[in-house]
């Protein structure tokens, strides 16, 4: 019998499953653990947040602890895959357009806002020394690790509740990032696929079961808010330095990890209607949603009548 904890952390959601009913404590107190790590190293939105410290400090070289480093890392290399799609220097960008607190105050509109083109440092003006754990970068350069980071946060925060429960099966979902760990339940993890991950999992929607892996789902419906007549969102392109205005409102991608699955779903938004080769020639499961409704699927992608039965 799968047993499931939820809450509210690092803005979204959580969600932890255990095939175990009776390991559900120890794995929620791995999870909570694991997720208050990653609050302090790379949240955004804490002055006092390691990432705060180091954007603060551009211009310096600055030593990273090992969770910064790692998502740095993981930041770096998806913004290596995607050929820039996916970059976390995006900070300023993201910041002008509004985005600048805790979504839930986000959301309020605050009146018109002028609205700028800012151009985007690149991924390739960070140094980062994986031994050292050194960081160097520009002056006015701002890391936001807002995508590849809560997808890194799921993947550790699965393996930390695996562990925990010394074997048996977990999935870990942050806001429609999901990561598993150990062995399914029998058929696999029911997921229900949807642009909102706050919708109760017996909602209307296509349902899919997964074995194994990572889910993840990038939107322009979700986190958005309003400054004066504009209507703006999260995922930032950056060749102009504005949010997205590409043909996919919503793009699923199933992959080994989240933090792939997060990357591709990303970079798919991104890339618009060169994300369709670009996911075909990576063999990647995706499901990509147009601005009109439209559906299409890429791969193999899980049968959801197998799922109903």
């Amino acid at each position: 019998m799968v047993a499931v904890k939820s809450w509210k952390a690092l803005g979204t959601s959580v969600n932890v499953l255990t095939t175990d009913s009776d390991a559900l404590p120890q794995a929620e107190m791995a999870v909570r653990e694991t997720l208050e790590d990653v609050d302090v190293a790379y949240s955004r939105f804490r002055a006092d947040s390691e990432l705060s410290r180091l954007n603060a400090g551009a211009g310096r070289t600055m030593r990273v602890s090992p969770l910064l480093g790692r998502a740095i890392e993981v930041a770096l290399n998806a913004a290596r895959v995607t050929n820039g799609a996916v970059d976390p220097t995006i900070g300023a960008a993201i910041r002008v357009a509004g985005y600048d607190d805790d979504f839930a105050r986000v959301t309020a509109d605050r009146g018109p806002l002028q609205l700028r083109a800012v151009k985007i440092p690149g991924w390739q003006v960070v140094r980062f020394d994986r031994v050292s754990r050194s960081v160097v970068m520009p002056e006015g350069v701002e890391l936001d690790l807002g995508s590849t980071g809560k997808a890194l946060a799921a993947d550790l925060a699965a393996s930390a509740a695996q562990v925990a429960i010394n074997g048996g099966g977990v999935l870990v979902s942050l806001g429609g990032d999901i990561a598993t760990a150990g062995t399914a339940p029998q058929g696999g993890w029911r997921v229900l696929v949807a642009e909102d991950s706050s919708l109760p999992p017996d909602s209307d929607g296509q349902v899919i079961c997964v074995q194994a892996g990572g889910i993840a789902t990038s939107s322009t419906t979700v986190r958005r808010w309003r400054r004066g007549q504009a209507l703006l969102h999260h995922i930032i392109d950056p060749q102009s330095g504005m949010p997205t205005s590409g043909p996919w409102r919503t793009v699923t991608v199933l992959a080994h990890s989240c933090v792939d699955a997060n990357v591709a779903a990303t970079a798919a938004i991104v890339q618009g209607e060169g994300a369709v080769d670009w996911l075909k020639a990576r063999r990647l499961p995706a499901r990509l949603v147009e601005n009109d409704g439209t559906i299409h699927y890429l791969g193999p992608w899980p049968d959801p009548n197998r799922a109903a039965a």
